[in-house]
């Protein structure tokens, strides 16, 4: 096994309910797992059973009710439960990926600039920017008549796309997945199967959530089930 690059120990967490009189709402408990380069770790379990809850934890999203969350290569590892916004923020440019299930951009914003912005961040050459960014939307089969275009006026599947290419231009060494073929063709399908594969082989860490089962078998190095009270299994 690798270099482990995302490390959860007692993760658990709840939310409050102010507006139903306080109650407080459990979602995981006690979670520890550890995820290294080179491997692909699947969550599953039914639903509201805290899958994406746990990655939102992981990404920083979320505040956690306690444990510790350690994400990151030897050298630069943050403990996302007790940084500073700036350290997150810094972690997510350089070390982190997330594909949500929703594309979240700036309208208007076309979308090969869309897809270049995370290298642009890096301070990456814009012209090897953009030809990163043309391959991977190519890839993806975005037509090159809608990279003009802002991505807010697609269908679901081709935002998707989207969110896929801006999150695989970057060799992050972690990639937090939230179902990311949900609204794709076979096709497309298996172009993000590739992609996971490929960063698997770079020595990426990967952790994620995938209802089809058939993408699961072919990316999942191993699978953890979270039960109807978030707990690892």
């Amino acid at each position: 096994m690798g270099t482990p690059l995302i490390e959860l120990n007692g993760v658990s967490k709840s939310f409050t309910l102010h507006n139903q009189g306080g109650i407080t709402l459990p979602v995981l408990s006690c979670i520890d797992l550890t995820v290294a380069s080179g491997e692909c770790v699947v969550i599953s379990g039914p639903s509201g059973a805290g899958k994406s809850s746990l990655l939102k934890c992981i990404y920083g999203n979320y505040l956690t009710t306690q444990g510790s969350i350690v994400v990151g290569q030897e050298t630069n590892r943050v403990d996302v439960t007790t940084s500073a916004p700036r350290e997150i923020v810094n972690l997510r440019r350089r070390q982190l990926g997330y594909v949500s299930q929703f594309l979240r951009v700036v309208p208007r914003v076309p979308a090969l600039e869309v897809v270049m912005e995370p290298l642009i961040m890096l301070e990456t050459d814009p012209a090897e920017a953009r030809n990163k960014s043309e391959k991977l939307l190519s890839r993806l089969n975005i037509p090159k008549r809608m990279w003009s275009l802002a991505p807010s006026t697609f269908s679901g599947g081709e935002q998707q796309r989207i969110n896929l290419a801006r999150s695989f231009v970057v060799d992050y060494p972690i990639l937090l997945l939230d179902e990311p073929t949900a609204s794709l063709d076979a096709m497309n399908k298996d172009v993000v199967v590739s992609l996971i594969n490929e960063a698997k082989v770079r020595g990426a860490a990967l952790l994620g959530i995938f209802h089809d089962r058939e993408v699961r078998d072919l990316v999942a190095d191993r699978e953890i089930m979270l039960d109807e009270l978030g707990v690892a299994a």
